[in-house]
């Protein structure tokens, strides 16, 4: 219990960096996963299958973001009943989130094993690509639960303020991938089957690590699944469908960007999977921002230490814009020798890298609706936060990468996501300032009784 951390007292500055810093390296541990699955399927497969794996990653987490968002309002829920010291109500909150997201998760895979194929052609997915990518999303379907358990772990340890143990079950499922997909890609010729394959394989053995890891620490108050109470289930789908919804919207929205892109063919398609894989490198420190605020401001906002929690914001935004100027230069130096990690013919390669050097320095403000959303989400103002997703996908970046696309050609797609960075980041800061998501209460009844 050493590794968690009460966020209540001490340094913002000191805690903010010593808590985010875990994550962001965990979060780097998660994007080398991707990163070196991409390396062998792009340089052994070949640029269409790489396409086929970028599509299908997309499906996939389509799928799954109903649940990552419930998943992640463990970081509200369990956040301010640590702060709260109240220890069982922690052990039941953390079974009714086990029992809801298991069930979910079951029933998901089935479901998306069974839709694979209509679920692809819907998003106008080039004839080439359709039966890899089929196959590869109908594996990954049948592994849901193993990606979503060993991610569940380190979302309730990070809730608890331990940043640093997730690491190691994350390095355990990369270093596993890059030993299992050149074997079954190439050596048992699987082809992008085996890419797939050696993904489950990884987090499966990740998952199961974990739950013994943090059973023999007492790491978490884990127990054997029971029923959870009706009020328990109430105030997890009370928060998590509108944060599932949330997810919803932010993976609809991408799969309605790779729409975009699809319709420009082959060589764009596979030029925009390798930006991809980059641009989830380069938005690592706000992704880890956006998580470390939550739990940082959550654990405050149970005590109601309203002060500690601007300077969080505060804090948080200005780490951001330091941070992602300096990935903004690095990407403008480094595109094309990044694209050509993943794919060699040109016209893919010269695409990504125009896709790169355009949008660098929109990440920023993208790293601004992290970081702002976090803190509004600790307080539990859910549906507010899914207001401000609706209108940052569907009201901004969707039109705008359609309609410069139509007007640009295929350089009007990082445009036109660019320029829907900054304008969804007036609209975060806005609500932070001046709406009334402080107003929002949890576990009433333990607050009054």
């Amino acid at each position: 219990m050493k590794k968690q951390h009460d966020f209540t007292t001490g340094s913002i500055v000191k805690q903010l960096f010593l808590f985010s810093t875990p994550i962001m390296l965990t979060n780097l541990l998660q994007v080398s996963y991707q990163f070196a699955d991409s390396l062998w399927v792009g340089n052994l497969l070949g640029a269409n299958a790489l396409g086929s794996v970028a599509i299908s990653s997309t499906v996939i987490f389509t799928m799954l973001s109903f649940i990552i968002g419930i998943n992640n309002t463990t970081l509200t829920v369990l956040s301010q009943q640590k702060s709260k010291g109240n220890e069982n109500g922690l052990a039941n909150y953390l079974n009714a989130f086990v029992v809801t997201l298991a069930g979910m998760a079951i029933v998901l895979g089935v479901v998306g094993f069974l839709a694979a194929e209509p679920i692809l052609k819907l998003l106008n997915t080039p004839d080439l690509m359709i039966n890899d990518a089929k196959t590869y999303l109908q594996i990954n379907a049948i592994g849901i639960l193993f990606l979503l358990g060993y991610n569940f772990i380190g979302t309730v340890l990070r809730a608890l303020g331990d940043s640093r143990t997730p690491m190691r079950f994350v390095l355990l499922a990369v270093i596993l991938n890059i030993v299992l997909d050149p074997i079954f890609i190439s050596v048992l010729n699987l082809g992008i089957n085996g890419a797939a394959y050696a993904t489950v394989i990884s987090q499966g053995t990740a998952f199961v690590v974990g739950i013994v890891y943090v059973l023999k620490h007492k790491l978490a108050p884990f127990s054997v699944p029971t029923i959870p109470k009706r009020e328990e289930v109430s105030l997890i789908l009370h928060l998590g469908i509108p944060s599932g919804l949330q997810m919803s919207v932010i993976s609809a929205g991408s799969a309605a960007i790779l729409s975009v892109v699809n319709a420009h063919g082959e060589g764009v398609v596979a030029g925009f999977s390798a930006a991809q894989r980059l641009d989830s490198l380069f938005m690592l420190p706000a992704h880890a921002l956006g998580t470390a605020v939550n739990s940082m401001a959550g654990q405050n906002i149970g005590v109601n230490k309203w002060d500690r929690v601007k300077k969080i914001s505060v804090y948080g935004v200005v780490y951001n814009l330091v941070i992602m100027l300096i990935f903004a230069l690095l990407i403008v130096l480094f595109a094309e020798y990044g694209i050509r990690l993943f794919i060699q013919d040109e016209a893919s390669v010269r695409f990504g890298a125009q896709f790169l050097t355009i949008i660098a320095f929109f990440y920023p403000f993208l790293g601004i609706n992290f970081v702002l959303n976090g803190i509004v989400r600790a307080s539990g103002a859910m549906y507010q936060v899914l207001i401000l997703n609706l209108i940052s996908f569907w009201l901004l970046r969707y039109p705008l990468t359609y309609l410069c696309s139509e007007l640009f050609g295929e350089k009007g797609i990082a445009l036109g996501m660019g320029i829907s960075f900054v304008i969804s980041s007036v609209f975060a800061f806005l609500y932070f300032r001046y709406g009334k998501w402080r107003e929002k209460q949890l576990f009433k009844k333990e607050q009054t009784g």
